[in-house]
C-alpha cells in the first residue's frame, strides 16, 4: 500500500472522529481550543493505537492466510465503508450531542467506540505491504487534525455535516478495498 493510499485510508478512517468531534463541538456551544486539543489527543490516539493492536492480533494468524489477504482487507474495507455509509443516513442521537466533559470517563469509551473501525483496518496492515509504525502514526496525526477541526466547526455547522463525512468516509474507505483487490489483481498500482 503505497503512501496515497494511506492518506486517503487515514482521512476515511478519520470521518467517525470528525463526525463525532462536530457533535462534540455542538454540545459545547462555544468550543474552546483546549477543548478541541483534548478531544483530539483522545481521537488521534485511539485511532493511531488500534490499527497496531489489530496488526499485531493479525499478524499471529498471518501465515495460515496469507493466499486470502486482499480478499480480507477488502472485505475488512468494504464492511467499515458501508457501516460509516449506513450510519450516515441513520441519525444517532446519542452520538450527535455526546456529554460535555472532557473527563477519562466520558472520552475513553468515545475514543474506543469511534476507532473500532481502524481496529480491523490494522488487520488488514498485517497482510499487505505497509511500514505500520507509518502508517499508525499518519492515522494518528490525520484523526487529531479532523476532530480538532471538526469540534472547532461543531458550533458552526452542527449535526448537518455529520452525516456527509460518514458518507464520504464510508465511500472512500470502499473504494480503497477495491483498490487492494486490483492492486493485488495486477490492474492498477495507487
Amino acid at each position: 500500500m503505497g503512501f496515497v493510499a494511506l492518506v486517503v485510508l487515514a482521512v476515511g478512517l478519520s470521518m467517525d472522529a470528525f463526525a463525532l468531534a462536530i457533535g462534540i463541538g455542538l454540545a459545547a456551544r462555544t468550543p474552546s481550543w483546549k477543548r478541541a486539543l483534548v478531544v483530539g489527543a483522545y481521537f488521534g490516539g485511539f485511532q493511531a493505537l488500534m490499527p497496531l493492536i489489530g496488526y499485531f492480533v493479525a499478524r499471529l494468524f498471518a501465515a495460515q492466510i496469507t493466499r486470502y489477504d486482499h480478499w480480507i482487507a477488502f472485505a475488512l474495507l468494504g464492511f467499515i465503508g458501508a457501516k460509516m455509509i449506513w450510519e450516515s443516513f441513520h441519525d444517532d442521537d446519542d452520538e450527535a450531542a455526546p456529554a460535555a466533559s472532557l473527563g477519562p470517563a466520558t472520552m475513553v469509551p468515545l475514543a474506543i467506540a469511534e476507532s473500532i473501525d481502524a481496529l480491523a483496518a490494522g488487520v488488514s496492515f498485517a497482510f499487505l505491504s505497509v511500514n505500520v509504525l507509518g502508517a499508525v502514526v499518519l492515522i494518528g496525526v490525520i484523526t487529531f487534525g479532523f476532530a480538532v477541526v471538526g469540534v472547532r466547526l461543531g458550533g458552526v455547522l452542527g449535526n448537518r455535516f455529520k452525516a456527509h463525512a460518514e458518507l464520504v468516509g464510508g465511500i472512500v474507505l470502499i473504494l480503497l478495498g477495491v483498490n487492494i483487490v486490483l492492486e493485488h489483481l495486477g490492474v492498477i498500482s495507487f
